[in-house]
């Protein structure tokens, strides 16, 4: 189990630094769904990292960015459909 929770912790950062990449290297802006769900997944992940390991603060902070990352999501879909009315 070890393991895993080490691949999860380590997908999740690879998914954060991807996104924070793409984002200052012009790659992608920071209201795509694109960079939001990378850092929403990527938070999420490490909420089980952090969890196993017990940095409690770190746990938390992934939980507000992982629920940052799904409202703008949210926001996204929603302004898409209403754009297409």
């Amino acid at each position: 189990m070890n393991i895993f929770v080490e691949i999860v912790g380590w997908t999740g950062a690879l998914l954060v630094l991807g996104a924070y990449l793409g984002v200052s290297s012009g790659r992608m802006t920071g209201d795509s769904a694109v960079f939001q769900g990378m850092n929403a997944l990527g938070a999420a992940l490490f909420v089980l990292n952090t969890w196993w390991h017990g940095a409690i603060p770190s746990m938390v902070l992934n939980i507000i960015w992982s629920g940052i990352g799904v409202a703008a999501l949210w926001r996204i879909a929603r302004h898409r459909r209403t754009s297409r009315s």
